[in-house]
């Protein structure tokens, strides 16, 4: 379960408020809809620009066969597939020893006030958070996926009618993690009808990464190639459009920043803050929060981080990205159970040779 939609992955999004609609002190969580001048980001267009995946034979006929399982499972009424969900997460929370030690890791390191009973707690309601998004993923990747963009709504909207005139013509960076449902944030945002890229890291399983694009292009996501992003995440920046990167994952020591997360330094990647610079676009963190009914979302979206810019590069990225990770931090803090604990946050240590944080 922890390894389902890929980590490596990225996510978000967000549209505009008509400024009448705000003046007018109308429902923050109204969907996009109500922006009735228009998006401050253009518009998904439905067409997509992502390089395609050269698939063999094998490749396509196993990719093939997942679509048609994955329509086939989402004929399914929703009782039972969060059912079913919710039931394969507890038997890989039963089972899956390994994850849960790794989570269990990282409780203890964020929370070393509560108890072992409480960090449990959270780890298994976290499971159970990954089953509910599998459900949801087979919807999302079956019949009758658009009903989920009902159940996606906003906190505010107001915030990207503010960035306009600040960054004329430059998208925005949106500061996300893989928390509560990663994988419907950038979709439901895509179906509203708003812009919004991620950057996605091939997979060796050629017909799941086959699978995951399809997926995610059909509702209206851009997918940029890794190998090719940098250049292609400028260009869709200074298109004005957006893109979504999850900023939680560990770091490999050559691209890595040392900044606090919780209680330990965190191998974190420094290109993110130099993207930001080099675009001199906004970096707006926003998160997809899980109601308490198990189904429903509301997208959370803060005002922007503010960046420092000195003129020292390298000063410049390690206060900038402290502060990216402590505003993922705070998120964690406030909903622990909608964070993916099981991933090895802290695996590339600060110092070569030191003890490491994980026995696997």
């Amino acid at each position: 379960m922890p390894s389902a939609p890929s980590p490596a992955n990225s996510e978000l999004p967000q549209a505009a408020l008509s400024p009448s609609a705000a003046a007018n002190g109308q429902n923050p969580r109204a969907s996009a809809e109500t922006a009735a001048e228009g998006p401050a980001f253009p518009p998904n267009t439905g067409i997509s620009e992502s390089e395609q995946l050269e698939l063999s034979f094998k490749d396509r006929s196993i990719f093939w066969m997942l679509v048609a399982a994955i329509h086939a499972v989402s004929l399914l009424p929703d009782f039972i597939l969060y059912q079913l969900g919710v039931a394969g997460a507890l038997l890989f929370y039963r089972f899956d020893r390994r994850h849960v030690k790794i989570g269990m890791r990282n409780l203890e390191i964020a929370f070393p006030e509560r108890s072992e009973e409480e960090r449990r707690r959270i780890l298994r309601a976290s499971y159970i958070n990954l089953g509910r998004t599998a459900a949801e993923y087979v919807r999302l990747g079956g019949f009758f996926y658009r009903r989920l963009r009902k159940r996606v709504t906003y906190n505010r909207l107001d915030i990207w009618m503010n960035l306009r005139p600040k960054y004329p013509g430059i998208g925005a960076l949106i500061l996300t993690a893989h928390f509560g449902n990663f994988e419907l944030l950038p979709a439901g945002h895509a179906l509203h009808g708003y812009q919004i890229s991620l950057v996605h890291h091939t997979q060796r399983f050629r017909a799941g990464d086959a699978l995951m694009t399809f997926i995610r292009e059909r509702v209206g996501v851009q997918i940029i190639r890794k190998r090719k992003a940098a250049r292609e995440m400028l260009r869709t920046l200074r298109r004005g459009h957006l893109i979504g990167i999850p900023f939680d994952q560990n770091a490999k020591r050559s691209e890595a920043i040392w900044v606090p997360f919780f209680n330990e330094m965190a191998a974190t990647p420094g290109a993110f803050d130099r993207l930001a610079m080099m675009a001199g676009s906004p970096v707006v963190p926003a998160f997809i929060v899980r109601q308490p009914d198990g189904r429903s979302h509301v997208i959370e979206v803060q005002d922007e981080v503010v960046q420092q810019r000195t003129g020292d590069k390298d000063a410049d990225a390690l206060v900038n990205t402290a502060r990216y990770q402590k505003v993922i931090e705070a998120a964690v803090r406030k909903y622990p159970e909608q964070w993916l604990w099981m991933h090895r946050r802290y695996r590339t240590r600060p110092v070569r040779g030191s003890k490491p944080i994980y026995d696997a």
